[in-house]
């Protein structure tokens, strides 16, 4: 019984948190709450817990998966796109069936990269996102569509009159066949892979059938989820779903499921997702502005993953152990008074004086860079290959200046991401939070400029200093609380959302000044100035991640943590130093973006969190760390402004160009992921 207990204390403090924010709910209320307000708070949120069970399931399997909004949306605009207005008598159990089938399909989709072909469940659910938001954009370019009234009547009509609205029952119904599922062979071999993927294999636990099955699965409940908003709204939206991953994630670390698989639960997942439908109301019962609402979403997320961390096998509650360990160690004068001097060198590097001495043959430059060369290659072949089907898909233009000089210009946004993003992919992280860190950039660097040229001599370092701000705080994050670099800037990127919501009020004011204008758009000698700025740009980062003892350290750290730090490298600072330099990368985006376009706009760096990713792996870097260069992601850079180009130029609808940057993405992923060197 104790054991029991303590597996499910995370839900039944979910649960008593929810209760409690419920009484704080009908505490403010002008009246006592009705029916009416509880079905009302159980159709807002049975969307999102619907969706929180499903990424439960894959969080439990050890994974993750940032599909489950696009997935969403996906479903909504099938429905609505294909529902007649003359049925309006539609068969509930036809189309929730089709929705289910759709949302299967991309679980298969990421099932298949994921459990079989052992790619890193974040970039292929990353790239599945923008391959499905490109989808849906096919299906429903824009927001309208049809969904018959008997699909709305179902899912949010009473199952009891008065007594049982239908959302509760339809959840109700989810955890009952978890509660089977949890008790069948399948559900014992998900926490068991889970926990231990190699312990669950040694048992006879086939891993890559579970994990496949379990993203099938938690693929049909985004497609249930995506019904239930379909007969909620009664139309179709393409985009529908995407401000929710937010909020799914926050749902399953508020419902007490561990991130990294084998414990937790869709039950306390489900509590979670109401838990922030109250957090919602509440704020909006106290007059509170809703630009809080990602603010207090991310903000939620990262406090139930800081308090889930206090557990005893966390990082943090190592590290305070440790340092309770040392002062108890201090007060009792154990510790000597001085700490020995460490060579905080890495040891190849201490051994280098050592070989220098030796006589041996100086290898010739094609055989020291090999390596470079073998995975930065192909990105470069790969734009060769892009640009003579620009000449013959746009006709003559690769002999035209014009051309070149718009196509570094272009370049420059990505290739000054591909080294903040790429500094932090080589440790072996990933940094979410690029997109609204380049628009807050961007919206404050207009607002202090307003067209003003002295007004850069301060708004400047202040957007620099607020993007320092940025990266330290997701560096804290990862490395002081231990916490998943995907969980904290994928809440800082929420709350960064909310920030320029609340200093813009919803509508960026200020333009850029003319010099910045003429920096990014006018020309200096028949080139654009910002070119200047590129190719020192270019040799500063290759110099900064290819020759100087910070790079040595990030590549150290991105083979082995463990083995990085035994050599005296203090891994904690490099990281920390990695997210600040991606945040500062991002903020230099958002200032260029402003001047290429003359004002900053709300969502302009959501374009680049893909591109990000993808030029850096493209151009040879391998996800999980360790390996890249920087003149390969500058290619990759090059190869996927070149591609975008030619996409502009011809008949595709723009939908094209998020599926083919995400079909890319995986390619490339594919093409590269069994080359790492060790």
């Amino acid at each position: 019984m104790g054991r029991s207990a303590a597996r499910s204390r995370a839900t039944l403090v979910a649960i008593v948190v929810f209760a409690l924010l419920f009484l704080v709910t009908d505490w403010i209320s002008p009246g006592p709450i009705t029916y009416f307000d509880v079905s009302f708070l159980a159709s807002g949120g049975t969307t999102l817990a619907l969706a929180a069970v499903g990424q439960t399931l894959v969080i439990l399997s050890g994974g993750f998966d940032l599909s489950a909004g696009a997935v969403i949306s996906l479903v909504n605009a099938v429905l609505a796109a294909n529902m007649s207005m003359t049925d309006m008598e539609a068969s509930v159990v036809e189309w929730t069936a089709v929705g289910i089938a759709v949302g299967m399909l991309v679980g298969a989709f990421n099932g298949l990269f994921i459990a079989f072909l052992r790619l890193q469940p974040i970039v292929v659910t990353l790239s599945t996102m923008f391959i499905v938001q490109g989808g849906t954009l096919l299906v429903l370019e824009q927001p309208g569509g049809f969904v018959a009234p008997s699909l709305g009547a179902f899912y949010m009509g009473d199952a009891v009159p008065n007594l049982l609205p239908a959302p509760i029952l339809l959840l109700g119904v989810v955890l009952l066949l978890w509660a089977w599922l949890k008790r069948t062979r399948y559900g014992l071999a998900l926490y068991a892979s889970g926990s231990d993927p190699a312990s669950a294999a040694a048992i006879g636990i086939s891993v890559p059938w579970v994990r496949f099955a379990t993203y099938v699965i938690a693929g049909g409940l985004y497609g249930l989820a995506g019904v239930f908003i379909s007969a909620q709204t009664g139309s179709g939206d393409p985009l529908v779903g995407n401000s929710l991953l937010l909020s799914i994630f926050a749902a399953v670390v508020i419902g007490g499921t561990r991130l990294g698989g084998g414990k937790g639960g869709p039950v306390g997942s489900v509590f979670g997702a109401f838990t922030l439908m109250i957090v919602v109301n509440i704020l909006l019962a106290l007059n509170v502005s809703a630009y809080f609402s990602t603010v207090a979403e991310g903000g939620v997320l990262l406090l139930a993953v800081l308090f889930a961390s206090l557990s005893r096998d966390s990082v943090l509650a190592e590290q305070i152990r440790e340092g309770l360990a040392a002062l108890r160690a201090r007060s009792a004068g154990l510790l000597v008074t001085q700490r020995p001097k460490v060579d905080h060198r890495l040891a190849f590097a201490a051994r280098r004086g050592a070989e220098a001495g030796a006589a041996t043959p100086v290898p010739g430059f094609l055989e020291r860079n090999a390596e470079t060369i073998r995975y930065a290659a192909p990105a470069y072949v790969a734009l060769a290959l892009v640009l003579v089907a620009t000449q013959f898909v746009l006709g003559n233009v690769l002999t035209n200046f014009s051309y070149w000089n718009a196509l570094f210009v272009l370049s420059t946004f990505l290739a000054i991401l591909a080294l903040g993003q790429g500094a932090v992919i080589l440790t072996g992280g990933l940094d979410l939070s690029l997109p609204w860190t380049i628009a807050l950039s961007g919206i404050l660097l207009a607002g202090l400029v307003r067209g003003s040229d002295p007004a850069l001599v301060y708004a400047l370092p202040l957007v620099f200093a607020v993007a320092a701000a940025i990266g330290l705080a997701n560096g804290i994050g990862v490395v002081m609380l231990g916490l998943s670099p995907i969980v904290v800037t994928l809440a800082m990127n929420g709350i960064l959302q909310g920030a320029a919501l609340l200093y813009s009020n919803g509508t960026p004011s200020g333009f850029a000044s003319p010099a910045l204008r003429w920096f990014m758009t006018g020309y200096l000698g028949g080139v654009t100035p910002v070119l200047v700025f590129l190719a020192a740009f270019v040799i500063g980062a290759t110099v900064l991640l290819g020759r100087t003892s910070f790079g040595r350290r990030v590549y150290a750290i991105g083979n082995s943590l463990e083995a990085a730090r035994l050599s005296g490298v203090r891994t904690g600072r490099v990281i920390i130093a990695v997210y600040v330099l991606s945040a500062l990368c991002a903020a230099l985006v958002g200032i260029l973006l402003t001047g290429f376009s003359g004002q900053a706009s709300l969502g302009m760096g959501d374009d680049y969190l893909l591109p990000s990713i993808a030029v850096v792996v493209v151009g040879g870097a391998l996800i999980t760390g360790g390996r890249g260069h920087y003149l390969g992601m500058f290619g990759g850079a090059l190869l996927l402004t070149a591609l975008q180009t030619l996409l502009a130029g011809t008949t595709l609808p723009y939908a094209f160009r998020a599926i083919l940057f995400g079909c890319v993405v995986l390619a490339a992923v594919i093409a590269l992921r069994e080359r790492r060197t060790s």
